[in-house]
Formats: C-alpha cells, structure tokens, sequence
C-alpha cells in the first residue's frame, strides 16, 4: 500500500486483525456498516444513505446494520477519508473535489465550465472512462461504489452586485479542499480559503469570507442564503460524490454481503440521483420564496464572460488529468 503516513497503515493493519478474524465472521452479530457524511439528511445524499440502510437490512436481514451519521457527527470533512483508511467508518460519500490527493485524474470535476448540465455529468459518469475513475485508487485503499449527483453550482457573496468576474475581484470565498478550485478563483481575482463544510455557516456570518459556491439544496439546507446577499446563477460546475469504502474491508466481506450490498448501492444511487434534481429546483424557489438573498440570473454575455477568465484553468491542470479523460467528459455534452 502506498497511503501515508505509517500510522494509518498500522492501525488499518490492527483494525482489520480484529475485525476480520474468523470468529468476528461466524458470529451472530450483524456486520455493522457506519455510513458517515457531512451534509443535512434532507439533501440528495442524506437521503440516499438512508435509502441504502434501508435496501441494505432489506435484503441482507440479520447479516448487516447500517447505521448512518448525517452533518459530521462523527468526521468534519476534513477527517472523513482518514477515518475510512483507519477502519473507524466503512462508508463516506465525499465531494469529488477530496480526491485530488489520492489520484488528479478525479480533479476533472472540479474544472469550470466542463459539463452544459447533470444530463451531460450522468453521461459521462455512466461510460467507460467514468467507470473507470471508481476504481482509480484501490492502489491507495479506496473502492469506488458509485457516483451520486447534488447539482450544479451557484456563486453567492455577501455584496449587492454579482453579475460579472470583476464584482468578485478581491473577495474570499470559501472552497473545498481542491488546487483546481483554487486556481478558478484566482483566475479572477479572488482570495480563496479553505475550510471544512461544517464551518461554513459561521465564517460567512462573521465575514470571514465574502462567498462561497455550492448547489441549490446545499445553500438552502445549510441556510447560506440566510448570511448572504446575492446568488448568482452560475452553474459554473458541479458538486457530486463518490461512494467509497475501504477496498481492503470491502474485499474482505463474505460474497453474499458485498452482492447484497451492491444491489442495495445500486438501487441508493439511482433513487438519490432522482432525488437530486426535483431538490435543487425545490430548493431554488424555496430561497427565491424566503427573499433572504437576491437570486441573480445572468445573461448569455455575462455567462461568456465568467468562462473566458476561467478558461486558463483547463490548460493549467490538463497534463494532471489527461487530455484524452477531459474530451470524454466533453463528448458528453453532445
């Protein structure tokens, strides 16, 4: 194994001793699965964890326990990953933007501008090249199970104009975890700062940044719209997730568990993805309704403009990512 540093190796080494043992597998007890994540459980992916845990005891009754952690109960995002590699959860489905550490080709996602809509994201993520990224970091200890969609972003601050690059000149804005994120910001002039998703809340009521992007549900679940003033209608990118768990206790599962859970998976990620879409439009009037933030619809010219200052970005990360995966995703536009 190639992840980093020796403690998480060892402590995976001791947890899976115990958990894996013989007479831990011809107990009676259900294997108990821990399916951690950061956001409130009405959203597209709390939703679709509670709908695992509900397929998952269905069809593998008295085999396994779900239990599910919504709004970093357990981990903040910034400790989720490592929690999974140490054995103190079993499932995450974390933003698409944590992953750049274990493989760059997942810093796909993040380039602005490269997906028209979520139709064009499922497309992409349903071929052979995006079936292909689940896989990408079983040498580092993650197994993708699937991809579960929330939506495209928004751009919101804490100023009455944002219609244009140049209202955001100067401003901080909250971002995950992600160079390419950074490097989008920067493109036109903005100070980006990382922090964990649950402390995004508060840094915006204080100031402590001006704005932030995130999709319909999330704005209005976290109450963001609440501590900000405009929200531009972008859909300048993408949030989705992937479902990993650790592929050393995934491959360490009896057979007629992981099957059941890859139906119970399957069956989660189509009915989240469903969700996914009616909640961030239900979301979106909800925040029109509630007239907290000003919600900004931008013309084709403003549209053009935010492209153009953020097109350097591609270039920038395209030897990371690979030419050939970025005109995939592009292909999927079509």
């Amino acid at each position: 194994m190639k992840f980093a540093p020796m403690r998480i190796v060892n402590a995976i080494g001791m947890s899976f001793a115990l958990a894996f043992s013989a007479s831990a597998l011809a107990a009676d007890k259900p294997i108990v699965i821990k399916f951690s994540h950061v956001v409130a459980a009405n959203t597209p992916k709390g939703q679709g964890a509670q709908k695992f845990k509900e397929v998952a005891e269905k069809l593998l009754p008295g085999k396994v326990q779900v239990q599910v952690f919504p709004n970093s109960q357990l981990f903040g995002d910034g400790k989720e990953l490592e929690a999974l590699l140490l054995g103190d959860v079993q499932m995450i489905a974390p933003s698409l933007s944590k992953f750049d550490r274990y493989t760059k080709q997942v810093q796909l996602f993040d380039l602005p501008f490269l997906f028209n809509d979520m139709d064009a994201v499922d497309r992409f993520q349903q071929s052979e090249k995006g079936k292909e990224l689940l896989d990408s970091m079983k040498d580092r200890g993650l197994k993708g199970l699937a991809y579960w969609h929330n939506g495209m972003k928004q751009l919101s601050t804490n100023k009455a104009k944002l219609q244009r690059p140049e209202d955001a000149k100067g401003l901080k804005f909250r971002i995950q975890a992600s160079d390419v994120l950074e490097a989008q910001f920067r493109a036109f002039g903005a100070n980006p700062q990382k922090l964990a998703f649950s402390e995004v809340y508060q840094a915006l009521q204080t100031g402590v940044v001006d704005g932030q992007e995130n999709t319909w549900s999330n704005i209005y679940s976290q109450k963001f719209h609440e501590v900000q003033k405009t929200i531009a209608e972008t859909n300048h990118g993408v949030i989705d997730y992937m479902v990993v768990t650790n592929a050393q206790w995934w491959d360490g599962l009896p057979e007629d568990v992981r099957a059941g859970l890859e139906k119970a998976m399957a069956e989660a990620t189509t009915f989240a993805n469903d969700k996914a879409a009616d909640l961030n439009e239900q979301d979106k009037q909800r925040i029109v309704d509630a007239k907290k933030a000003q919600v900004v619809q931008l013309s084709d010219e403003d549209v053009a403009a935010w492209r153009t200052t953020m097109e350097p970005v591609w270039k920038k990360f395209e030897g990371d990512i690979g030419a050939d995966l970025i005109q995939a995703a592009q292909e999927a536009n079509k």
